[in-house]
């Protein structure tokens, strides 16, 4: 019998500049999405979630999807590519919304690796740079984001435990 761990995020030794994660599965975006992150982040901006005002009073003709779902849910995207074993998120350095992204539209993303460095002060870390793209059904970039996370090196990473013990199929 072979057990398998699913990988979860990655070891600084892991990653290497110019790298690229192709994060699966993408995600449409339903109103219902769109209408719930606004109500739970207190944005009511009709924009996104009154039909009339949109078709009416917007440039773009119809209701938008708030920029940071889009951005939360691609940053979702990456983690077990990314950051599922990080610890830390540093910081966020750039976040663009090169296009509007709409109800029903098919999110997709991928990460690249930019830098990665050893930590100075401890022997036991590094920091990763990464930059990440969305794409929308039509292969358009609606987001781009550049962050940096902070990894285990692969020795000093703490224990994946659950808690059970391994004779469960036995």
């Amino acid at each position: 019998m072979t057990i398998h761990d699913r990988p979860f995020g990655r070891y600084l030794e892991d990653f290497v500049p110019g790298d690229v994660y192709r994060h699966w599965p993408g995600k449409t975006i339903t109103e219902y999405d769109d209408h719930l992150f606004c109500m739970i982040t207190m944005n009511h901006h009709p924009l996104h979630t009154n039909v009339w005002f949109a078709e009416h009073e917007t440039v773009q003709g119809r209701n938008v999807v708030v920029g940071n779902l889009v951005y939360s849910l691609v940053l979702g995207m990456s983690v077990p590519d990314v950051s599922g074993a990080a610890i830390a998120n540093l910081e966020v350095e750039s976040l663009v919304h090169r296009k509007p992204t709409f109800h029903g539209d098919t999110i997709y993303a991928e990460t690249k690796v930019i830098d990665v460095v050893e930590s100075k002060s401890r022997d036991d870390r590094g920091v990763v740079t990464v930059e990440t793209k969305a794409f929308n059904q039509d292969g358009d970039e609606v987001c781009f984001f550049r962050r940096k996370v902070m990894v285990w090196k692969r020795a000093s990473a703490p224990a994946r435990r659950r808690p059970y013990g391994d004779d469960v199929w036995e």
